[in-house]
C-alpha cells in the first residue's frame, strides 16, 4: 500500500504531465497504480485513468468529510501496489489563509510523502532558497524529494542539481527538460479531455518515455513504500445503496460528454441500475431505458455534429416530453437547450429547455458552490435533506434569457448556477443544472435519483 503525493510550487508547473507519465511508467514495470486527484476535477482524472488503466478517484475537502477521504483512500488503495495522488494548484495554496484545504493538509491527512515539482524555467541558484522556504513553512509536512521541470538543457540542469545538493538535503528525483512534443492541448478549463482525442495513447506513451528516461523511478518507489499504511476500511460508503428493482439508465459517453465520477457510477450500479452507454454524436436514437443521465463535457466543440444527428435530438426530446426521468449536468444542460452559440455560429440542440446558451471567453461560473433545495426539487428525500449541498461548477457558457416560467430545484447560496440565484431547472421529470453533484458527504444524490425513477415507474 505504498503511496506518494505529486505536488507543485505553483499551478502550471507540469505536475499533471509528470503524474500521467509516472502512472504509465510504473504500470509498465508491472505495478498496479491507483491514481487519485485532489479537488473537483474531471479532465486530469480521465488522463490519469487511461495512463494507469484504473479509474482515478477524487479526494475533495469541499464535498467530503476527512473521515470519508481517509476511508475512500484506504479502500481504493487496498488492491493496488502503489497509490499516486496528484495535487491541484500550488502545494500550500488554499481558499483560506490557514490553508485548511491545501494540498499540504491533504498530504498530511493521508500520511503521503510529497514529491515537489518545480518549474525551473528562468531559474538557477534561486531554486535552493525556494526549496528551503517550502521545507521551513510547514515542518510537519514530509517533502521527500524534488523533480526539476522545464529545464533548458544539460548545463542548466547540472547547475540546478548542484544548487539543490549544496544547500538542501532533498534528493533530486528527476530533471525533466522542456519538450513541446509531449504537451497536451489545453481547453477552457485545463487540458483537453482524453476521451476527445484518438491521439491520447500516443501522448501518454510519449510522456511515459520522457519520464522513464529523466526520472529515477527506483528511489521514487522507495519513497512511496516508506509511507505509513492506511487503516483498513469497510465497504465503500459511497456505494452502499440498497439495490431495488433493476433499472436501465442511459449515460451519454462520447467525445462531447464524459464528465462523470466513477464512484457515482458505481453507486448507481450498486443501487440496481444497469448503465447503458450511448453516443449523442454517433448513435441513431436514444437507447431503450428507464432514465437518462447526461453529464458534462464540451458539446460546443461538437455542436455541428450534435446538430446533424437530428434523430437523436428528437428522440431525447420525445423521451422528456413523455415524462422520462432525466438528470443533466452542465454540458448536458447545454445540449437540452434550443441552441448553442459560439464563435459566430448557432447550432440547434434538443430544445427541451426553451432557451439558448452562449459561450463566453471568460468563465461564467467557476469553483465551489453551495446550494439549498427548494420545495420544487423533484427527487424524494430518503433522509432529512441537508441544509446546504456542496457542489462545484465550471462553465464558460451562460443561458440567454432564461424562460421566466422556469421552476428551479436549487437556490444558489454561493456560485452562479443558471442566473446567479437559481440552479436546477425542473421540468416534469427533468432536472438540469450547471452544478456538478457528487455522491459523498451530505449529498447522496444517486439513491434519490433512483428512487425518483422507481416512483415514476410505479415500483
Amino acid at each position: 500500500m505504498a503511496h506518494l503525493y505529486i505536488a507543485a510550487t505553483q499551478k502550471s508547473s507540469g505536475k499533471t504531465t509528470l503524474s500521467i507519465g509516472l502512472c504509465r511508467a510504473l504500470r509498465s514495470r508491472g505495478l498496479s497504480v491507483q491514481p487519485f486527484k485532489k479537488g473537483p476535477d474531471y479532465i486530469d482524472p480521465l488522463w490519469l485513468s487511461q495512463a494507469a488503466g484504473r479509474a482515478c478517484y477524487n479526494l475533495d475537502f469541499h464535498t467530503m468529510e476527512r473521515a470519508e477521504i481517509l476511508a475512500g483512500f484506504g479502500r481504493e488503495l487496498g488492491n493496488s501496489d502503489l497509490g499516486l495522488i496528484e495535487g491541484n494548484v500550488g502545494l500550500f495554496d488554499s481558499v483560506d489563509l490557514a490553508g485548511t484545504e491545501s494540498n499540504a493538509e491533504l498530504a498530511k491527512l493521508l500520511g503521503a510523502p510529497v514529491v515537489l515539482v518545480v518549474n525551473c524555467h528562468g531559474m538557477a541558484r534561486g531554486v535552493a532558497p525556494l526549496l528551503l522556504g517550502y521545507r521551513a513553512f510547514d515542518p510537519d509536512l514530509n517533502i521527500a524529494g524534488v523533480v526539476l521541470n522545464k529545464v533548458g538543457g544539460r548545463r542548466h540542469g547540472a547547475n540546478l542539481v548542484r544548487a539543490v545538493e549544496q544547500y538542501t538535503d532533498l534528493p533530486v528525483l528527476g530533471v525533466l527538460h522542456r519538450d513541446e512534443g509531449i504537451g497536451i492541448v489545453e481547453r477552457h478549463l485545463g487540458l483537453m479531455p482524453s476521451n476527445e482525442t484518438g491521439a491520447a495513447e500516443d501522448w501518454i506513451e510519449g510522456i511515459c518515455r520522457r519520464v522513464a528516461e529523466q526520472v529515477d523511478l527506483d528511489p521514487l518507489i522507495a519513497i512511496a513504500e516508506g509511507a505509513p499504511r492506511p487503516d483498513p476500511v469497510g465497504p465503500p460508503t459511497s456505494v452502499a445503496e440498497d439495490a431495488g428493482s433493476p433499472l436501465r439508465i442511459g449515460i451519454a459517453r462520447d467525445a462531447a460528454f464524459g464528465f462523470y465520477y466513477p464512484d457515482d457510477l458505481r453507486a448507481l450500479a450498486a443501487g440496481g441500475a444497469e448503465l447503458v452507454p450511448f453516443s449523442p454524436l454517433e448513435d441513431a436514437e436514444p437507447p431503450s431505458v428507464d432514465a437518462l443521465f447526461l453529464g458534462g463535457g464540451f458539446p460546443e466543440y461538437r455542436m455541428a455534429e450534435l446538430e446533424s444527428n437530428r434523430p437523436m435530438r428528437e428522440g431525447i426530446a420525445e423521451f422528456i416530453a413523455a415524462g422520462g426521468p432525466v438528470y443533466a449536468e452542465c454540458g448536458g444542460l447545454m445540449y437540452l437547450c434550443k441552441a448553442i452559440r459560439w464563435n459566430g455560429e448557432r447550432r440547434t440542440m434538443v430544445g427541451a429547455l426553451q432557451a439558448e446558451v452562449e459561450m463566453h471567453p471568460r468563465p461564467q461560473g467557476r469553483g465551489y458552490v453551495r446550494l439549498r433545495e427548494t420545495s420544487a426539487f423533484p427527487w424524494p428525500a430518503e433522509r432529512p435533506a441537508a441544509a446546504e449541498i456542496a457542489a462545484h461548477e465550471f462553465h464558460h457558457s451562460a443561458v440567454i434569457e432564461p424562460d421566466p416560467s422556469w421552476v428551479y430545484g436549487y437556490r444558489v447560496l454561493r456560485g452562479f448556477g443558471v442566473d446567479g440565484t437559481h440552479d436546477g431547472v425542473v421540468q416534469g421529470n427533468l432536472l438540469a443544472c450547471y452544478s456538478h453533484l457528487r455522491n459523498v458527504g451530505g449529498s447522496r444524490w444517486t439513491g434519490r435519483f433512483l428512487s425518483h425513477i422507481r416512483r415514476r415507474l410505479g415500483g
